[in-house]
């Protein structure tokens, strides 16, 4: 077994550890789990950290246990927030989950016949029916309330200028206790892994086994991610980028990764990808001779999109990314679908016409329906020139008629005027 907590420690995956964690790994094979918010039908980034934490821990012998929040999902955690989220129902919960499990699959093996196979659990089906009394009997009493009060997140929500707390979220840490309690009863479960701002929570955990028990479990806390110009990690104009391609198209999310800075890079190839140290710090010393390659940022771009979409995605998101940037053809422009094809012009001017526009000249197009030149004179000069593009292709003649044959996925017109200028005539 590959000793844990020296791969997170390389890869700067630790902020908080319980003394006798790395001895509890070294001694047995261990399982450990992560709570997972259930409230949208796809993971996002900024969950990675704590899933690739599970994919380590089941790669070092170890076995991984993803939960499901369906019951706290429908009471919200105060953690770094400053007022209460919206609650689900059952059916949305539940429908959530199953979407959740097929994108934690990607990252874990819940199907080996090895002793560490991953497990998906939801906290929901322990404690629909634990009724109040029992909770407040056999969870409540074995914990202060000096001891809830003295936890950060509540500190926080309490001395701030909001709304407080309801007892609703202030319950919440005995809640997540409650679910490491029954891990550590019914899956031999000593370690809970999460965020810094899980910290509190978990050694509530630890505290209710240690207390009702008189067992030992363990807690592990990875670094909330940031960027290194201090902007919130994941988060872009458009909203978060998620796991699920019907969200985030896979274009966009490794463009994401691409477009990461040499500093955001260097951490995050470690945290992010399962490549070794040695590659690791290979790739970085390439980068650093010649920084303007991004050849960093490829590498991570592509191992993640890799492991999160697949081979061909990736291939599909590197070619795509070609017809910006690179010489591409009208072939590679028609193999896009139209998501991809309209993540990869994202922010570029579109114009609409209806599909009886066609067939028309190209210079009443371009000049008098859409104005993307100003003038008819100005546009057949530019032709004449040799500088519009239609769909990647050069245009030699002004009396040129579009037809529906030009349309790319039977709706779109990519016109290019000079080297960087863009435009979208869509067809409806």
């Amino acid at each position: 077994m590959k000793n844990f907590v020296e791969e997170l420690q390389w890869r700067g995956m630790i902020h908080d550890i319980m003394p006798g964690t790395e001895a509890q790994l070294l001694k047995e094979q261990t399982s450990a789990y992560v709570g997972i918010d259930p409230t949208a039908d796809s993971l996002h980034i900024g969950h990675l950290v704590s899933i690739m934490m599970l994919k380590h821990f089941q790669q070092c012998g170890h076995r991984p246990i993803a939960l499901i929040g369906g019951a706290t999902g429908m009471i919200g955690d105060p953690s770094m927030k400053s007022s209460e989220r919206n609650l689900l129902d059952e059916s949305a919960l539940r429908h959530n989950q199953n979407a959740i499990k097929v994108q934690l699959s990607r990252f874990l093996d819940f199907d080996s016949r090895m002793p560490n196979a991953a497990e998906l659990v939801n906290n929901y089906d322990w404690t629909k029916d634990y009724t109040f009394l029992n909770f407040i009997r056999d969870i409540g009493k074995h914990l202060t309330v000096n001891y809830m009060m003295a936890k950060d997140s509540v500190k926080k929500r309490l001395s701030g200028d909001g709304e407080g707390m309801s007892f609703t979220e202030f319950s919440y840490q005995l809640l997540q206790g409650f679910d490491f309690l029954y891990l550590y009863k019914h899956k031999n479960c000593k370690l809970q892994m999460g965020g810094s701002d899980q910290w509190g929570n978990i050694i509530t955990g630890t505290e209710l086994i240690r207390r009702k028990e008189g067992g030992e479990a363990f807690a592990l806390t990875c670094p909330l991610i940031t960027k290194a110009d201090g902007g919130k990690f994941g988060k872009t104009e458009q909203g978060n980028i998620w796991l699920d391609p019907n969200y985030t198209s896979p274009y966009s999310f490794y463009q994401f990764w691409l477009n990461t800075s040499d500093e955001d890079a260097q951490r995050y190839i470690k945290i992010f990808t399962m490549l070794a140290k040695e590659e690791i710090e290979a790739a970085v010393a390439e980068h650093a001779n010649a920084p303007h390659l991004r050849t960093l940022q490829k590498l991570l771009a592509k191992e993640i999109t890799t492991m999160v979409h697949g081979e061909q995605e990736y291939q599909k998101a590197l070619d795509a990314s070609q017809i910006l940037f690179g010489n591409s053809t009208r072939n590679a422009l028609e193999a896009l679908d139209e998501k991809t094809f309209l993540s990869v012009f994202d922010g570029v001017p579109v114009f609409e016409l209806p599909k009886n526009s066609l067939p028309v000249n190209l210079v009443e197009l371009l000049a008098v329906k859409t104005q993307i030149f100003s003038s008819k004179g100005e546009c057949r000069k530019t032709v004449q020139s040799g500088g519009v593009s239609l769909n990647k292709e050069k245009i030699a003649q002004t009396e040129l008629m579009i037809t529906e044959k030009n349309l790319i996925n039977n709706k779109y017109l990519l016109f290019q005027k000079g080297k960087k200028n863009y435009y979208i005539i869509c067809l409806v």
